[in-house]
């Protein structure tokens, strides 16, 4: 039997790479075509990058859509055009003596349903082109803000003039707006020093795969490391379909619900035998396909090894 290659790899990104070079390593290490990301972290960011491969591809849109936590050291005092230290220093301004409670007033405007300006220093169009392309170039555009949710901001430390911050956000949040707003609101402005993001919905740093292990290890030792496709939907309901209604998924059609599923607009379908059929989407007590899963069909969730 053909072993599946399909699933997702949870890589700590190192500083220094974009995005699409961990997908490109991914790429070449594993022979794989289909692969992507969930979720682009800046070139200096490291962290959590979650790589999708194969089949698995077709959850990415599901991935990005997961809340993610960061933990930033933001550098009070200094405002560059990237929003970050590597970037050219447009003013700088003294730091006051600020108390940890301050800090920990100035956050809490910014938590809760909030309207961003994306940064210049973006993978945002405007024009057929790349924002950060234009920025390269001296060009600055208007730009609309944007809705985004910060659930949490936490002060961590504060040891003038940087102060660490973890924040919990959802999809489209940019933390280097949101650390240079913040010095605004506190008078000296700021930029990020260091930004580190440690989860995306239910993947973490822990068991993450450093980008030189992914760079230098063999092939198979990778795919050890691989998830299920269906791991990137942890705590998504979950119907099960017998084998004449998992046949009838398969082929588009939509099929009787279990009751428990019943409620929430997606979920996860297996087959009751066992294997990732895809995703499905209630109307009324049926399921139609959203996504179908076409590399677990045979039951077996074994990964290569």
């Amino acid at each position: 039997m053909t072993p599946v290659r399909s699933g997702v790899l949870v890589v700590a990104k190192a500083a220094g790479m974009t995005s699409f070079d961990v997908v490109a390593l991914a790429r070449k290490r594993l022979g794989v075509r289909r692969v992507g990301h969930g979720g682009t972290l800046d070139p200096d960011a490291v962290g959590v990058l979650p790589i999708l491969i194969g089949e698995a591809t077709k959850l990415m849109p599901y991935l990005v859509d997961w809340d993610k936590e960061y933990v930033v050291t933001v550098r009070l005092g200094v405002r560059t055009d990237t929003q970050d230290l590597g970037g050219r220093v447009l003013a700088a301004s003294p730091v006051p003596p600020f108390s940890h409670d301050q800090i920990v007033r100035a956050t809490r405007a910014f938590v809760g349903r909030i309207r961003q300006v994306p940064p210049m220093y973006s993978a945002l169009h405007h024009g057929g082109r790349r924002l950060y392309e234009l920025a390269r170039e001296g060009v600055e555009v208007p730009r609309e803000p944007r809705e985004v949710i910060v659930h949490s901001i936490d002060v961590e430390e504060a040891s003038l003039p940087t102060v660490t911050l973890r924040i919990v956000c959802g999809k489209g949040t940019y933390v280097r707006a949101l650390a240079a707003d913040i010095g605004e609101t506190l008078g000296c402005g700021a930029a990020v020093e260091r930004l580190e993001r440690s989860r995306v919905g239910p993947f973490g740093l822990d068991g993450a795969l450093a980008t030189r292990e992914l760079a230098s290890a063999p092939a198979d030792t990778v795919w050890a490391r691989v998830l299920p496709a269906e791991a990137a939907l942890a705590g998504w309901p979950v119907v099960r379909l017998d084998g004449r209604a998992a046949s009838a998924f398969l082929h588009g059609q939509s099929v009787d619900a279990d009751r428990p599923a019943l409620g929430k607009p997606l979920v996860a379908v297996h087959a009751a035998a066992g294997g990732f059929l895809g995703i499905g989407e209630v109307i009324d007590d049926r399921v139609k396909p959203a996504r179908i899963f076409h590399a677990d069909h045979s039951g077996s969730r074994v990964l290569p090894a």
